[in-house]
């Protein structure tokens, strides 16, 4: 059963690429500390926790960082201009609240707007707002107030959004893009039965904006086998025909076996597949043709690494309401636990 008190902390936490030191790294920190042998932090900011073995070098990364905005420009009148850190649809900022980080913790309101409808064109209406349309108002009457606010050209901000239950076994939340996965590799270093693995837990940075932690991490660590752990796709709503929703809520974890990104190794695959029916963990595929993971960059570290992934299904990717479901993530914590217990006697 999803740990929901946990979880909340790591996904409510604010860090967008490049800002993860804005909340989210201390409470990733403080999650890893009882279950592994000791942290750092590398120049980029990845978090690295290390269970020590005697093992082969096992490194298993989860994106800590979440798309947000960026101030770019404060109007005579208060209002902010903003550009997209990740990949953010304009159309998913009108009349939401938004939160300005004004330091570590410490953030004012927004809210997220554009040209009444009312007051446009015909055929204006019908088209999607452009990123000149759109601004964030946080009440301020003057440029100078809302620098007093503490507003700056490079604020960051992200959507005011919570972890809320969603019917029996389904939540919803901001940033479980890639939360949700920092969450299941920090239960995964804490149901880890006996296992001669030496264990690289990292919540890399700036995935969002081109794999860019877990490329310098993985340069570090050096890895023998390196795991990715993101959210896919659950494309499983009305309109949308079945060969076409990648996977479905409730079906279990996802096996990657390609997506942008990477091709997995595909002994690693079926080395999942075998693991997944061995202790009846429901599973089902992910190939992912129009996004990418963390695993892209790990798998073309130095010489090469072989790389396997496994995905959260999740829905409504990139905005402030995602939904997963429970038992999809207990079962990607279950299947990356024996991963990383039998891994010793996986041949290639």
């Amino acid at each position: 059963m999803v740990d929901y008190a946990l979880l909340k902390k790591i996904v409510e936490a604010p860090g967008v690429s490049g800002y993860e030191f804005l909340g989210v790294r201390d409470v990733v920190i403080e999650a890893f500390k009882p279950y592994v042998d000791e942290i750092k932090v590398d120049k980029l900011g990845n978090v690295i926790a290390h269970k020590k073995g005697s093992g082969p070098k096992v490194m298993l990364a989860a994106h800590m960082d979440q798309i947000g905005l960026m101030v770019t420009h404060i109007e005579k009148n208060g209002f902010l201009r903003v550009a997209p850190v990740g990949g953010v649809d304009p159309r998913t900022l009108i009349a939401q609240r938004f939160k300005v980080w004004i330091g570590p913790n410490e953030f004012i309101y927004g809210v997220g707007g554009s040209v009444p409808p009312h007051i446009q064109k015909p055929e204006e209406r019908s088209k999607a707002p452009t990123w000149e349309q759109v601004f964030i108002d946080i009440g301020a009457e003057s440029k100078e107030e809302a620098e007093e606010m503490g507003v700056k050209i490079g604020t960051i901000i992200t959507w005011d959004g919570r972890l809320e239950r969603l019917g029996k076994h389904r939540l919803v939340s901001i940033a479980f893009d890639d939360r949700i996965a920092v969450y299941t590799l920090v239960k995964a270093a804490q149901e880890l039965g006996e296992t001669d693995a030496d264990i690289y837990f990292v919540a890399t940075v700036q995935e969002e904006v081109g794999l860019r932690g877990a490329k310098v991490s993985a340069f570090g660590i050096d890895p023998d086998y390196g795991f990715a752990i993101d959210v896919t796709i659950a494309a499983d709503v009305p309109g949308t025909p079945e060969h076409k929703q990648v996977t479905q809520l409730g079906k279990g974890t996802a096996i990657k076996i390609m997506d942008r990104s990477v091709i997995c190794h595909p002994t690693i695959v079926r080395w999942m597949e075998e693991l997944a029916k061995k202790y009846e963990i429901p599973y089902q595929w992910d190939i992912l043709l129009g996004g990418g993971t963390d695993a892209g960059a790990i798998h073309l570290n130095k010489a090469g690494v072989p790389t396997g992934a496994i995905s959260v299904p999740a829905r409504y990717i990139h905005s402030n309401a995602e939904v997963v479901d429970g038992r999809d993530v207990d079962a990607g914590v279950k299947l990356m636990v024996k991963v990383l217990e039998e891994i010793p006697g996986l041949k290639l």
